[in-house]
């Protein structure tokens, strides 16, 4: 999947380095030439030193072939018209942009924008999980970001399954919430059976998504 990231600062940074990792192809449009830089060393991808809402730097990151549109800039501004102008002129599938004033949240859906979130942590959070293909895919934010909600695909493989989830150590700060099987939603209990196929609802709480992963072997 290839995603463009406008604004190369810190929270840029992290989710360039995080996407970079799970093998995404990822885009960075940075103005200043002195973070370009440091982006281009830290992580050795390929980064555009232009205005993010220019038509000119958008077509230059790859727009035409691009998945998502992520807008971090400290400027709500110019993350709203990044992703306008990725909407209007490029068939972009999802923009994401961040709101440093959430005041303008409300504004900035109304405008288009796909997803617009106010809190860092969650933004880093949601857009992780909106572009994996890992079977993992996010759902909402609790309590500012502290816990999360997200929907688990099981693979044809799943090694539990069958397994009542009382013989699964799951992480103590996580729980299933929903079992959705054949359009079934089942509220599980601890002789809950789970299968390949099924989709989970998990509620997790700081960064325990990683290790909920581990535990289910996917």
């Amino acid at each position: 999947m290839k995603v463009i990231i406008i604004g190369g600062g810190k929270l840029g940074f992290y989710l360039a380095k995080t996407l970079q990792e799970q093998k995404h192809d990822v885009v960075v449009v940075e103005t200043d030439r002195r973070t370009c830089t440091e982006v281009l060393q830290g992580l050795q991808i390929p980064v555009i030193c232009g205005d993010g809402t220019t038509s000119e730097a958008l077509r230059a990151a790859g727009a035409e072939t691009a998945d998502v549109i992520v807008a971090v800039t400290g400027k709500d501004e110019h993350n709203l018209v990044a992703c306008q102008l990725a909407k209007m002129m490029f068939p972009v599938k999802k923009t994401i942009a961040k709101v440093n004033n959430p005041k303008n949240a409300p504004i900035m859906r109304q405008l288009g924008i796909d997803v617009v979130i106010s809190s860092t942590d969650a933004i880093a959070r949601q857009i992780e999980w909106e572009v994996d293909l890992s079977g993992f895919k996010y759902i909402a934010a609790l309590g500012q970001g502290e816990a999360t909600l997200h929907e688990i695909m099981l693979p044809e493989n799943f090694a539990y399954s069958g397994y009542k989830l009382s013989d699964i150590r799951l992480p103590q700060q996580s729980v299933i919430v929903a079992v959705e099987r054949q359009f079934e939603v089942v509220i599980p209990r601890g002789n809950t059976q789970i299968f390949a196929g099924d989709k989970l609802v998990v509620l997790v709480k700081g960064n325990e998504l990683d290790l909920v992963r581990d535990r289910l072997k996917l």
